[in-house]
């Protein structure tokens, strides 16, 4: 059976090769909404050179969100279909893959992939073990949503629609509040996802993981640290028995989900720098994310410090 007509929200401010990819993949009723920020981003320039079945949406300047959230906010508002289908541009993805999306949701109902994040810097590198169990094995384990890769219609969200993009346009993470108002089946599909690139870059980008977590999660700061703090003391008191549990936890992640990487031997030493990480966030009141530094106190609190410089 087809798949009904579909629009797929792809946010990015330049021309990759994730945009031709999708592109492609299009059936003669669906279409590809590419957002960007303003007309000042380079996507826009080529607005004219877009693929068949694209069309450019131009989301403006965030003001009480993130440029994601509102990008993504913009596109559930210029989207023709009810199937909807949310993307990144920083990953690959198989000539079929928006075909398997659709078998997917036809046996399991809305359904996502998961990340698995590569670091490009040393710290990243470091920190994959813990993005692997946390942001892979976790996404995966709990059937959360993830924006890079998630298919669903309007109609399976537990929340009017409105209200749903009004909340997108007053808070940091798309997929956070997604997943707060849609029951999905997470796929064992992970796809990798560089990130970081400078040891900035990196921290960062733990500053909004950790957030995300604080505001979307179960667990409030307190809880977090004394959690962090145990599991770092382990570490230290039982160096051999952590060692061993922590690298075979991480390697069987990484078998789990068809990753050939050897970072997983840095489960141990990641554990050890996680209170000292920890301690690092709680000291932050802002973060850097594409260019915007932003200002999160609660879930619908978000200041834009400096705006991206176009």
């Amino acid at each position: 059976m087809a798949a009904p007509p579909t629009s797929v929200l792809l946010p990015t401010l330049r021309w990759t090769s994730a945009l031709e990819t999708v592109a492609a993949q299009l059936e003669p009723g669906d279409e590809l909404l590419v957002i960007c920020d303003t007309r000042d981003d380079p996507i826009a320039d080529r607005a004219d050179r877009l693929p068949d079945r694209t069309r450019l949406v131009v989301a403006g300047e965030p003001e009480t969100c993130s440029g994601k959230a509102n990008a993504i906010a913009a596109g559930m508002d210029a989207a023709r279909h009810d199937r909807l289908v949310w993307t990144d541009d920083d990953f690959r993805r198989p000539s079929d893959w928006l075909a398997r999306l659709h078998a997917a949701y036809e046996r399991e109902g809305p359904v996502s992939e998961i990340p698995f994040f590569v670091g490009r810097d040393p710290l990243a590198r470091l920190l994959e073990p813990m993005y692997a169990l946390a942001g892979t094995l976790g996404v995966y384990w709990t059937d959360n949503a993830w924006g890079g890769a998630v298919l669903f219609e309007r109609d399976d969200l537990e929340i009017d629609e409105a209200r749903f993009v009004a909340k997108l346009r007053r808070t940091i993470s798309d997929d956070g509040l997604l997943a707060e108002y849609l029951d999905v089946t997470a796929l064992r599909q992970a796809r990798r996802v560089a990130v970081g690139g400078r040891v900035r870059e990196t921290l960062e980008r733990h500053v909004r993981f950790v957030r995300i977590v604080r505001h979307h999660g179960p667990q409030n700061p307190t809880e977090m640290g004394l959690v962090t703090v145990l599991l770092t003391l382990g570490c230290v008191l039982f160096p051999i028995p952590a060692l061993v549990l922590s690298t075979l936890l991480a390697g069987g992640t990484y078998a789990f989900f068809g990753v050939r990487r050897w970072t997983f031997l840095l489960a141990y030493p990641v554990l050890l720098v996680q209170t000292p990480l920890f301690a690092y966030v709680l000291t932050r009141r802002t973060f850097v994310w594409s260019g915007r530094r932003y200002r999160w106190r609660t879930k619908f609190d978000v200041d834009i410090v400096d705006h991206r410089d176009h």
